[in-house]
């Protein structure tokens, strides 16, 4: 029958074309999260191998040089507790893209069945 293909709730064009562009702009910002969470996952992993570099040179350094070595160890424990925080952060960033894509493209299909409807009537759809 001529509803059963619209969804919950037909659009006109306006409302489709206005939830795309907020889906676009959704996207984007999940986009951008994205990758600051992927620079911020490649600096902390950076600082993992910094501070356990330090740890190797404190070990060859003189007795003097114990406080530096379990300095160097406890900064790098809390460097991979970072990468394992940021690897968890871009995980959740890499998830938001994706429904972000998902709402995206449904707003997009939405747009296209309202200004189809609005062909087919005839008028704009607004």
């Amino acid at each position: 029958m001529a509803g059963e293909d619209q969804g919950p709730k037909a659009q006109n064009t306006s409302e489709a074309l206005q939830e795309w562009r907020e889906a676009e702009r959704t996207v984007a910002v999940a986009r951008r999260g994205r990758l600051a969470a992927e620079v911020a996952a490649e600096a902390a992993e950076e600082a993992a191998r910094a501070a356990g570099a330090t740890a190797d040179a404190a070990k060859a350094a003189l007795e003097s040089a114990k406080l530096a070595e379990l300095s160097a160890a406890a900064t790098a424990r809390a460097a991979k507790v970072i990468v394992q925080s940021t690897r968890a952060d871009f995980a959740d960033a890499e998830t938001d893209v994706a429904q972000a894509e998902i709402d995206e493209a449904d707003a997009h299909q939405r747009y296209r069945d309202a200004s189809a409807r609005a062909r087919q009537r005839g008028g704009s759809g607004t």
